[in-house]
């Protein structure tokens, strides 16, 4: 009974079996859909043996019957948004996807070996899976925090592993961010920005955001440090942009958030959304104002309604976010690349 069911669900996931033998695609390594096997939760896991790099994914969706398909990724990323399909009708999609070693967090596990995707959402078809290098693709590196990392386990999700929904072919999100990490702990480890700048391309944003771990970290060293990464990679030929950090869920009675905890005032009274504020000025770097648009998100929704954003319920964490907050900040950093061009329009959804 139970391989009867998995062929039944394999037929599902694609569409039609009169439509699978298209899936194999005739790229240099034969992927297709022959890389992929359904699971027990309706989805289609698909694993390639591939070396660290930049891959273009190309999937075709739809089938006989009405499809709504996502596709993540490595350590529980985001790559495609949900596409709705009509019934006979098939789109196709294009994204690129950051391969490396290790898959999530640079001083967490390491993950599998190779590219693995996850071909979910609520009624999931596809008839066409196909990965080609892409080698000159740009990439989009993130350097931060918990709230921004590839968080390896469910509740917990750091924007970053939200952002590459909104990106195109032809740009990857390279996600370095650490928990745990300060500005000082990612410039004295070797595995966090010395491995960033080693791979800084002429051209590739690095977006920064380090504040919430510099709670002792007083305020010449905490500009000191964000000057030296922005200096390093721009002397790498990277492209800077500081990132002010997300905000905690800490209200004030009035029902806005408290100017302390909230707002990232450190133990030291070190004000570090003002402190990255000014050296967009003094280094003349791209600022995403990150605090101020998730406060004005957070306030908006009040005490209540905006628990659903942090892991207030599952964990009692007003720091970190469920994956509807990492969603709905991904978005807003995917707007703020938008507005200030960090990235061309060709290559934003």
């Amino acid at each position: 009974m139970r391989k009867t069911a998995l062929l039944a669900a394999t037929a599902t996931l694609l569409g039609t079996l009169a439509a699978a033998p298209a899936a194999h695609a005739d790229g240099p390594f034969g992927q297709g859909l022959d890389h992929c096997a359904p699971t027990d939760a309706g989805t289609l896991a698909c694993h390639f043996d591939v070396a660290p790099g930049t891959y273009d994914v190309t999937v075709t969706l739809g089938g006989e019957t009405a499809g709504s398909t996502a596709v993540g990724g490595e350590t529980r990323r985001a790559l495609l948004a949900e596409t709705a399909t009509a019934a006979g009708r098939t789109v196709r999609r294009s994204f690129t996807v950051d391969v490396r070693e290790p898959e999530g967090e640079p001083t967490g596990p390491a993950g599998t070996p190779g590219l693995d995707l996850v071909l979910g959402g609520a009624a999931p078809r596809v008839t066409a899976l196909r990965i080609t290098p892409a080698p000159a693709a740009r990439r989009l590196f993130l350097v931060g925090d918990s709230t921004v990392c590839d968080q390896p386990g469910d509740p917990y999700t750091g924007w970053g592993q939200q952002l590459p929904v909104h990106l195109k072919r032809g740009v990857a999100v390279a996600n370095h961010a650490d928990s745990g990490e300060s500005t000082v702990t990612f410039l004295a480890n070797p595995a966090l920005f010395d491995t960033v700048e080693a791979a800084i391309r002429p051209g590739d944003p690095v977006l920064i955001q380090l504040a919430h771990n510099d709670k002792q970290t007083d305020a010449a060293t905490y500009r000191a440090n964000l000057t030296a990464l922005v200096e390093r990679v721009r002397a790498a030929g990277g492209e800077p942009v500081l990132v002010t950090p997300v905000v905690r869920r800490w209200f004030n009675a009035d029902g806005t958030l408290d100017n302390g905890t909230a707002l990232l005032v450190n133990g030291l009274g070190v004000d570090h959304p003002a402190e990255v504020r000014a050296l967009e000025g003094s280094l003349g770097t791209p600022l995403i104002d990150l605090t101020a648009l998730t406060k004005a998100r957070v306030e908006q929704l009040g005490p209540e309604a905006s628990k659903a954003l942090y892991l207030t319920a599952e964990k009692r964490d007003n720091t970190h976010t469920s994956v509807r907050g990492a969603t709905e900040y991904a978005a807003l950093v995917a707007g703020e690349l938008r507005a200030r061009r960090i990235l061309p329009e060709p290559l934003l959804r």
